[in-house]
């Protein structure tokens, strides 16, 4: 059970974690004897040197609920103790995304300012708190989204200029980037060893504890701001640096055997370092933590991606990692930073009856609502659904209750804005 976790007996709930920021990656495990506390201080797969510093690992928290007190409330309650410096944006950030309709396909500036124009067409010009249009993944010239910045593909010619033409639009420019991810060859020294499934050959994942390695990752996170991007989502930078996604980890956090450069630090404080770093680097603008620790990255992401990918090709992946996550990680929405359960795909392989549905739950959760739109396959009546539901993410709202979140992965019965909104995940088959 990672960083922190509720016991209940349907009267009472108790709650126990570590605040955000420990210098450590930290889970709990229960068994027959009772629960226990593991805190990885591992550097990579090896142990840290400390020499003679003292490591403050973690700080432990506990909460007991009063009789009678909801389980959603005392989680909630419970991620605000334990973030005590969390970062939030002045209004709600919401838009587009091009990634569940291109997968990074055929895309180029001429469709992202197809699909600004869509978005400018969705979102009244009296709407003062405007929508970000954000372009994920394909606009670089390097593979899997590798740097440097500087270097994009012929089909993105002008950066500075595409921001700047979003702007006249009335929407606000968004980009995604892989900070640790390069192929310049000057970094090989910079290199991390091989683990588990980190990026090898031409791609060079950069190890942040050499300085100048640590430099080059921030100064191309400036490059993005200084063309005018006003929301930066960085990404990949858990796998890249462990060699491993989320579900695969377990106890081991990344293959044994290899240690980053520096070996005075926790796995946790140089990521940590890394999210201070880019916080530094993307100045004014808006940040997007995405495959990042939200335990790690509280404080330093207005917005923090909290789950897996939805898809705008398999209903089922959206319900399994859409539909879980905003229900189990709500409580930390508006306490850690503000949460992004993922896009709303509109495309024509997933029926509109479920998408609407989604798009509902995410809009009335009061989370921050990313739509992934095809323009070629959005209609009329689904394009007035749009607009509305953009209208209404633009606006601070109450956050969402998943009310049958003890007896399902899959909460359909919520309650938004007060009132009880029943939902059916299913397909017809």
């Amino acid at each position: 059970m990672p960083w922190y976790f509720l016991a209940s007996d349907a009267n009472v709930t108790r709650a126990c974690g570590v605040k955000t920021g420990a210098s450590a990656i930290c889970y709990w495990q229960v068994d027959a004897a009772g629960v226990n506390l593991w805190l990885d201080i591992s550097n990579g797969g090896l142990g840290v040197h400390l020499g003679s510093r003292r490591l403050l690992a973690a700080t432990v928290i506990m909460r007991t609920g009063q009789s009678g007190e909801s389980c959603f409330d005392v989680a909630t309650t419970f991620c605000r103790a334990m973030c005590e410096r969390p970062l939030f944006a002045p209004k709600p950030i919401y838009g587009s995304n091009n990634w569940y309709y291109t997968y990074g396909n055929n895309t180029s500036a001429k469709a992202s300012m197809r699909d600004a124009e869509l978005l400018a067409e969705l979102v009244s010009p009296s709407i003062s708190n405007r929508p970000f249009c954000v372009i994920d993944m394909g606009w670089h010239a390097a593979r899997d989204g590798a740097g440097p910045a500087k270097q994009t593909n012929g089909s993105y010619p002008d950066m500075p200029g595409l921001a700047a033409k979003m702007r006249d639009l009335g929407v606000r420019p968004g980009i995604w980037t892989r900070p640790t991810l390069t192929v310049e060859k000057k970094a090989e020294t910079w290199r991390l060893p091989p683990a588990g499934g980190r990026p090898q050959g031409d791609l060079i994942v950069m190890d942040p504890t050499i300085p100048e390695a640590l430099n080059y990752m921030s100064e191309n996170v400036h490059i993005l701001r200084e063309w005018g991007y006003e929301l930066i989502k960085h990404d990949f930078s858990t796998f890249d640096l462990l060699g491993r996604w989320g579900f695969e980890m377990g106890a081991g956090l990344t293959e044994e055997g290899w240690h980053f450069h520096d070996r005075s630090k926790t796995t946790a404080e140089i990521i940590t370092e890394l999210y201070r770093a880019i916080r530094k680097a993307a100045g004014g603008a808006s940040l997007i933590g995405c495959n990042t620790i939200g335990h790690l990255s509280a404080g330093l992401v207005e917005v923090q991606r909290i789950g897996d990918d939805t898809s705008g090709r398999d209903w089922s992946r959206t319900r399994k990692m859409g539909v879980n996550t905003l229900a189990f990680r709500m409580p930390q929405h508006n306490t850690f930073f503000s949460t992004d359960p993922d896009c709303v795909p509109v495309t024509r392989e997933i029926p509109w009856n479920l998408t609407r549905q989604w798009l509902d739950l995410v809009t009335r959760s009061g989370t921050a609502l990313f739509v992934s739109v095809d323009p070629d396959a959005v209609q009329s009546g689904q394009k007035t659904a749009l607009a509305s539901a953009l209208a209404t993410a633009a606006e601070r709202r109450q956050a969402g209750i998943p009310l049958d979140w003890l007896d399902t992965t899959t909460p359909a019965r919520w309650r938004l804005d007060d009132k009880v909104v029943q939902y059916d995940w299913y397909e017809d088959d």
